[in-house]
């Protein structure tokens, strides 16, 4: 590969001379090329091969034991001013992260290859798509970026002369936690990181560019970059209509884009296609409504909890070309996670490498374990996956884990409303039993630790998306909770596919099908209108899910809200003065209807 662009070529050059590498290697994207990186990898142990006749092209991964997740409180934002982080943002100043990074990349590279990788974030040459370079020192982070991405020649093709692309730099140094860090300079398209070989911190396509990079551009651009989901729901009709969702982490996100339909719905001929199952770039169309395209080409899911019944269509796209990151390896040259399946495999290593006895007690895969998964794999992947101009939203929805406080679905009152209700999201960090709830923590739009700017700023920045079209374009926004419980501590509502009842639901409120209760919080369904039929659950022994069930999960308990109030501003005041003047007026409101 010849480099043509002006701006590339400095960013390598800068680079190289930075880390110092014996040598640099241009990833093309071809097969060829590839196939002899996994070669390599497996041949130093970065890699093992796994059984090819039952997982085809599929290789294992361990990471070091200090370097297995995200790692919130090493990654900072550096605006040039420490206002534009926003109060919720680590900030660092550009400066200093610059000379603090040179300082610990500096010769990092020696006796190692370094790897530029051109890739692209959504279709290339699509309106919604953004180029990065992502240099590295990891054939893992390459083969990754491979599946997660669109890389080699043609992104390089379709950038040109230029000058705009983000331009991540990954060193993995010496793994040394007390020196990582994973920086993000909106104002400059960069994104640097060190001392990590953990997807979540290396792979600069994923939360670092595609969320809070791409946050930025688009506040700055006039579009948006979410931490949602996208399915399609087909209608007996053919007719396709399109969700975009965002939840905070143990909500069920993954499972839900890739939702089963109940038996009821399948029988009638429904389905339901996955366009993403993590992020979703939002622009405004030609039409005036707004449209989602999935930016990645792969899924980096967790395994454990991932099985035939809790998501069969995500463990279905690991059957081929999928690399696993700290599960367990068993003899057979096959992976096994906790909850994949009820048979643990005996005599062999855990996630670590060291030998492991299932009845010790101790997990045998981490519970952040990863695969890395082509998109095109699964066998719900819609159509328009990959259509260069995304696919119109007719729905947003928001989500959270609350044990008393939330119904099962409601709908906002309008836009701003909305904005409101996705402001205030949260979830419950423990169980919640006997009426007792977990400590919530605030995670609006499943946006904080994601969010390149300040939360304020984002909260006006979504105000100012729904002035830009009219009302009746805009997408529906609603609040869903899968996750109230009774007083002994078991989940009502049963989930799953079973949800799809209240996604019916809530199309029918976006085509004006079904009237809705009005309540202090929003939009609720009249007991009538969620279907029921053939649904079979039990919530605890002697106890069948029915229309009492029901009722209790979609009641509005003003006392529970009241108590939540408080607790909104108080994160309100943590975000301060930016916090829109509409959002307050939201809140003073509701607080106003609670208490009549």
């Amino acid at each position: 590969m010849i480099c043509k662009n002006e701006g590339v070529c400095r960013f390598v050059a800068e680079s190289e001379a930075l880390a110092q590498p014996d040598q640099v290697v241009w990833i093309d994207g071809s097969e060829e090329q590839l196939e002899e990186l996994r070669r390599q990898a497996v041949a130093t142990g970065e890699m093992i091969k796994l059984n090819q006749e039952k997982l085809p092209n599929c290789y294992y991964h361990r990471t070091k034991v200090n370097d297995v997740a995200r790692v919130e409180g090493r990654t900072f934002i550096c605006s040039r001013e420490k206002r534009n982080a926003g109060a919720t943002n680590n900030w660092m100043d550009p400066k200093e992260a610059y000379k603090l990074t040179d300082d610990i990349i500096r010769g990092g590279m020696k006796g190692r290859t370094m790897y530029v990788i051109p890739f692209s974030m959504g279709v290339v040459g699509s309106p919604f798509s953004k180029i990065g370079i992502e240099i590295t020192d990891s054939i893992y982070v390459v083969l990754n970026m491979a599946i997660m991405t669109r890389v080699g020649e043609k992104v390089l093709d379709a950038l040109g002369d230029s000058d705009d692309f983000v331009r991540g730099l990954h060193a993995k140094c010496d793994i040394d936690e007390e020196k990582r860090y994973i920086l993000q300079f909106p104002e400059d398209n960069t994104i640097r990181s060190c001392n990590s070989g953990y997807g979540g911190n290396v792979l600069l396509g994923k939360k670092c560019f595609a969320l809070r990079i791409a946050s930025y551009q688009g506040w700055k651009q006039g579009w948006m970059a979410e931490h949602m989901l996208i399915l399609g729901i087909e209608n007996p009709q053919g007719e396709t209509k399109y969700i975009a969702a965002a939840f905070p982490s143990a909500c069920g996100k993954t499972n839900l884009s890739m939702m089963i339909p109940a038996e009821e719905y399948r029988k009638k001929g429904y389905k339901v296609w996955t366009v993403g199952d993590d992020i979703a770039w939002i622009r405004k169309g030609k039409d005036g409504r707004f449209y989602a395209q999935n930016p990645e080409a792969g899924f980096f899911g967790v395994a454990p909890g991932t099985n035939a019944k809790s998501n069969p269509n995500a463990l279905a796209s690991t059957r081929e070309g999928t690399i696993f990151t700290n599960v367990v390896l068993k003899d057979d040259g096959t992976v096994w996670w906790e909850k994949l399946d009820n048979n643990p495999p005996k005599g062999v290593c855990n996630w670590k490498g060291e030998p492991w006895d299932p009845a010790s007690g101790e997990k045998g895969a981490h519970p952040n374990s990863r695969f890395t998964a082509p998109a095109r794999n699964c066998p719900c992947i819609s159509p328009e996956w990959e259509n260069p101009e995304g696919v119109p939203l007719s729905a947003i929805i928001f989500g959270g884990r609350r044990a008393k406080t939330a119904p099962l679905v409601y709908q906002s009152r309008d836009w701003q409303h909305g904005v409101f209700v996705g402001s205030i999201m949260a979830s419950e960090t423990t169980a919640a039993a006997s009426g007792a709830v977990g400590v919530v923590r605030r995670d609006p739009m499943a946006m904080l630790p994601f969010c390149g700017y300040d939360m304020g700023d984002y909260f006006q920045h979504w105000l100012d998306m729904g002035k830009t079209t009219d009302a009746d374009k805009l997408p529906k926004i609603f609040h869903v909770n899968w996750f109230r419980l009774d007083d002994d501590g078991n989940f009502i509502w049963p989930g799953y596919g079973e949800n799809f009842r209240v996604l019916e639901w809530i199309l029918k409120r976006c085509e004006n099908k079904v009237d809705a209760k009005e309540t202090p919080i929003g939009y609720v369904p009249f007991e009538d209108d969620i279907n029921l039929t053939g649904l079979d659950y039990t919530i605890s022994e002697g106890h069948k899910f029915g229309k009492d069930d029901l009722h209790d999960i979609l009641t509005i308990e003003n006392k529970y809200w009241l108590e939540d109030v408080a607790n909104i501003r108080e994160f309100y005041a943590k975000i301060g003065e930016t916090v829109p003047k509409e959002l307050r007026n939201e809140l003073d409101a509701m607080e106003e209807r609670l208490k009549k």
